[in-house]
């Protein structure tokens, strides 16, 4: 925490009608349980990137919400599965380290899926985790009263969680009553962030995460997700744009030519949805330029983890 930090929250609880609250909460689960699609809708803006594809999240993003005097932050982690690669191995590395640094460890599964595979292996994994666990089943829109409460019922026969909440991370149904429960039962404290500041994460791995997120949503079923994004350069100009260059990187000569696309079609149409959803944030006209460049095993590169937030797996 910087001194700014402590002095804001200081400050704040100070002209509040009551203490305040903080804490981090651990967002855990199986990959495409719904997990950035819930943070994005606690948090009340974009933090996190969403797609059709598994293991879209890589590394942990913080998103920050207010909720009466609390401030709850949140850490998307990414989804827990059985690692094949050195890439996959980091992920589930972090995501089981944010679930041991955080406050409370919230388990999102799908109600739909249930617990299958890499869900109980995760509640398996949470016996040994000592913080306070909540269970959110996901996608209760999709399932009959009856099927929730059994899956509630066997979730809990695995750890004992000291709530259960089930929500719709779409609509937004049921997610007033978790925020009243996370205000309430987060440490009394200061707040860590400002009150204006949703994220930790960086503008230029923001913007590298959104054009990621558009690349998935345009070519999820041709290219690989072993994709990477970099934001290389940015410069602020006089007339109050901004100027971003990106290079998309691949790991063979036929994946960049689907991300280029026929005549350029793909990459066109990626930088056009990157840039719109671009200057809605900054609220200043963009200049994306987008690069595609092949680098053969860059999943084996220390330097590509180092960007992702990620640490180098050895071995």
């Amino acid at each position: 925490m910087t001194d700014n930090e402590h002095i804001a929250g200081e400050e704040h609880e100070a002209g509040a009608a009551g203490p305040t609250h903080s804490g981090f909460v651990a967002l855990i689960g199986p990959t495409n349980a719904g997990k950035s699609t819930l943070v994005n809708r606690l948090v009340g803006a974009k933090v996190s990137i969403v797609s059709h594809k598994v293991q879209t999240t890589r590394a942990i993003v913080r998103g920050i919400a207010i909720h009466d005097n609390a401030q709850i932050v949140f850490m998307d982690t990414p989804g827990i599965f059985k690692p094949r690669r050195r890439l996959d191995r980091a992920m589930v590395t972090t995501a089981w380290g944010g679930a041991k640094d955080a406050d409370f460890i919230m388990l999102l599964i799908d109600a739909e899926r249930g617990i299958r595979g890499d869900a109980e292996a995760i509640l398996e994994g949470l016996k040994e985790v000592h913080q306070p666990k909540i269970l959110v089943l996901n996608k209760i829109d999709r399932v009959d009263r009856e099927d929730l409460l059994k899956l509630a019922a066997a979730a809990n026969e695995f750890v004992t969680f000291e709530r259960t909440f089930m929500i719709s991370a779409t609509t937004g149904s049921g997610c007033d009553d978790l925020m009243d429960y996370l205000a309430k039962e987060l440490p009394e404290g200061p707040w860590y962030y400002p009150e204006d500041q949703i994220s930790d994460l960086p503008m230029r791995q923001l913007a590298a995460e959104i054009t990621r997120e558009k690349l998935f949503l345009r070519l999820h079923q041709e290219l690989p997700y072993s994709s990477h994004v970099e934001t290389e350069k940015w410069e602020e100009r006089k007339d109050g744009s901004v100027r971003i260059e990106q290079v998309i990187y691949v790991e063979r000569d036929s994946q960049k030519k689907i991300a280029l696309g026929k005549n350029g079609e793909a990459i066109k149409s990626i930088s056009t949805a990157s840039r719109k959803e671009l200057m809605e944030i900054l609220e200043q006209t963009v200049h994306l330029f987008l690069f595609v460049k092949v680098r053969e095993n860059w999943g084996d590169d220390p330097e590509r983890f180092r960007e992702m937030g990620l640490e180098f797996p050895k071995g």
